[in-house]
C-alpha cells in the first residue's frame, strides 16, 4: 500500500518527563508526531509523583495532535501500542476511573524502610521475579498508598479499588472497554510476578499482604487490549509493554551481541538472553516480550542516578540546567582532572542495591567540574554493570546507546574507552515509539534505521582508568558502612 492507503502505525509512549504519541508507516518512517510534557512534584524527600490527570491528559493532547495533523489518513492506523515506565503505580476507582493517588514514579522510595522486614526473603524473591527487594519497584509503593491514603483503603472495603502500573490506569481510561489488564513487562515491575507463571504469585501476595482483587489480569505483551477512540475511528491497541523494553526493538529485532544502554533520568543495560530467564548475582532478569507464544529475557543493569542525579547536582550547585545542558559537551572537553563522585541519587542500583547510599564528592572543585563528576560517575556505574554483564555474556561486540544523554559525543567516547566496546549511536532518538511500532507492524524485515548513525571507537584512555580505578575503590570502601 502507498499513500493514503498506507497501513499506519500508533506508538503512544508515556515517559518520566513527557507523552508522545508517534504514527510510523510499514518502513519505520514517522508520518505524525506530538509531544506534551508532564509535570513532576517532590512533596518530600525520596518521594517523586505526577499528576495522574494530567498524565492522561498529557496523551489525549498528543492523540489529538496526530489526528489533526494527519486528518482523513487517520483510518489508515491500522494498530495502537503503549510503552510506559515500568516501575511506577497508581490507585483509581473502578467504578469511575478516577485516580484515588497519585502516580508514584519509579524513583519514589518513600517505603524502603518497610521493605527492610523482608530483606531474609531476598534469595527467593529474586528467583521467583528476578529482581531484587527495591522501593523503586511497585509493592512496597502499593503498600504505602493502602495504609496512607484513606481514599484508597475505603475503596477496598467498598470493593472498588483498582490497582497496579500505570500503564493499567492508562488502558482503563484510553480504551472503550475499561479493561483491567496488565502486560508482563510491566506486572514483573511490582516484584508480585512470577517469571515461571507470568502471572501474579500466591506466595508474594501472601507476604506482602497485598490484596489480589484490585490487580489487573496478567495478559501477554501482544492482546487484544481494546479499542482506542481516534480522530472518529476506533484502532485496536494490541501492544503494551515498558518503555525500556520497547526501545530494544528500535531498529528491528536486537542483536544478542549487543549491549544496549538508554541513557535518559535511570540509564539501563540490558543483554538478550532469549527465551530463559538467566540468574546473574547483581543483576536483574527480566522479560521485555510475551508475544503469546514465548516469552523473551534479558539480563539488565539499572544506573538509577544518570539524567536525575546532573538535574539534582545542578539545582544544588544553582547551575541553570538550560546552560548547563548546553555547555556539558565542552565541560567534557575543557576539564581534564575533575574530582570523584559517589553517585547514589535515587538510590544505588545494580549491581549494589544501596537505598540509602550517601551519595558525596571526593576532592575539591569548581561547579562545572562537579558536574563533569556527576557524568563520569554514571559512565563508571555502567561500566561496573557492564562487567558483570560480561561475566555471563562474553561475546559481546559492541554497545548500542540511545536516549538524551547519548546524544553527547564526550559521553559516548568516554564509555568506548572505559569498556574498550566500540558505541554505535543510531540517529532515532525516539527509540521507545519506533520500537513500540515495529511490534505492531509485527517485525518486519525492511526495518532500516532511515538514517546513518554515529561510530565511537574504543581509544586509550589512561587518565579515564585512572579515575576509575580510584572511584572504584573509593566505592568499595564507601559500600563497607553498609555492609551487614
Amino acid at each position: 500500500m502507498t499513500g493514503s492507503d498506507e497501513a499506519l502505525y500508533l506508538a503512544i509512549d508515556q515517559g518520566g518527563h513527557a507523552s508522545r504519541s508517534i504514527v510510523f508507516n510499514g518502513h519505520g518512517q514517522p508520518v505524525a508526531e506530538a509531544f506534551c510534557e508532564v509535570s513532576t512534584q517532590h512533596p518530600h524527600e525520596d518521594q517523586v509523583e505526577h499528576d495522574a490527570e494530567e498524565m492522561l491528559q498529557s496523551i489525549l493532547t498528543t492523540l489529538n495532535k496526530v489526528s489533526e495533523q494527519l486528518g482523513s489518513r487517520t483510518q489508515a492506523i491500522k494498530v495502537a501500542g503503549l510503552a510506559t515506565q515500568r516501575s511506577s503505580i497508581v490507585c483509581w476507582d473502578r467504578h469511575t476511573g478516577q485516580p484515588l493517588s497519585p502516580i508514584i514514579s519509579w524513583q519514589d522510595r518513600r517505603a524502603h524502610s518497610w521493605l527492610e522486614q523482608f530483606a531474609h526473603h531476598r534469595a527467593e524473591i529474586h528467583k521467583t521475579t528476578g529482581l531484587y527487594l527495591s522501593a523503586h519497584y511497585g509493592v512496597s509503593k502499593l503498600r504505602w498508598c493502602l495504609d496512607n491514603i484513606p481514599a484508597v483503603a475505603k475503596a477496598h472495603e467498598n470493593g472498588h479499588l483498582a490497582w497496579g502500573p500505570i500503564a493499567s490506569f492508562l488502558l482503563f481510561r484510553l480504551l472503550k472497554e475499561r479493561p483491567m489488564l496488565v502486560d508482563p513487562a510491566n506486572a514483573s515491575r511490582t516484584l508480585l510476578l512470577s517469571l515461571k507463571t507470568m502471572d501474579w504469585d500466591p506466595a508474594l501476595l501472601r507476604l506482602f499482604d497485598i490484596p489480589a482483587n484490585p490487580l489487573p489480569r496478567c495478559v501477554p505483551s501482544c492482546y487484544s487490549y481494546g479499542t482506542l477512540p481516534l480522530g472518529g475511528h476506533s484502532v485496536p491497541l494490541t501492544i503494551t509493554t515498558g518503555d525500556q523494553s520497547a526501545a530494544l526493538y528500535a531498529f528491528g529485532q536486537p542483536d544478542s551481541r549487543s549491549a544496549y544502554i538508554n541513557m535518559g533520568t535511570g540509564s539501563f543495560i540490558q543483554c538478550l538472553t532469549g527465551t530463559q530467564a538467566v540468574d546473574a548475582p547483581g543483576l536483574l532478569s527480566s522479560i521485555i516480550l510475551d508475544d503469546g507464544t514465548q516469552q523473551h529475557f534479558v539480563l539488565e543493569g539499572t544506573v538509577n542516578g544518570s539524567g536525575s542525579a546532573l538535574s539534582q547536582i545542578e539545582k544544588e550547585l544553582a547551575i541553570d540546567p538550560t546552560e548547563a545542558e548546553a555547555l556539558v559537551p565542552s565541560w567534557l572537553e575543557k576539564v581534564i582532572n575533575p574530582p570523584l563522585f559517589l553517585n547514589g541519587i535515587s538510590g544505588l542500583g545494580a549491581p549494589f542495591w544501596v537505598p540509602n547510599f550517601n551519595s558525596r564528592f571526593i576532592g575539591e572543585a569548581e561547579p562545572w567540574e562537579k558536574i563533569v563528576a556527576v557524568a563520569e560517575s554514571i559512565l563508571f556505574l555502567l561500566h561496573v554493570n557492564l562487567n558483570e554483564v560480561q561475566q555471563h555474556r562474553p561475546a559481546l561486540k559492541g554497545i548500542v546507546a540511545t536516549g538524551g544523554l547519548a546524544q553527547v559525543d564526550g559521553l559516548c567516547q568516554r564509555l568506548a574507552d572505559l569498556s574498550g566496546l566500540p558505541l554505535y549511536r543510531p540517529t532515532e532518538a525516539e527509540a521507545t515509539a519506533r520500537g513500540t511500532a515495529f511490534l505492531l507492524a509485527g517485525c518486519p524485515d525492511d526495518w532500516p534505521e532511515q538514517h546513518a548513525g554515529t561510530h565511537f571507537t574504543a581509544g586509550e584512555n589512561p587518565p579515564l582508568q585512572l579515575r576509575f580505578k580510584k572511584w572504584q575503590q573509593a566505592m568499595k570502601d564507601e559500600l563497607k558502612k553498609y555492609a551487614g
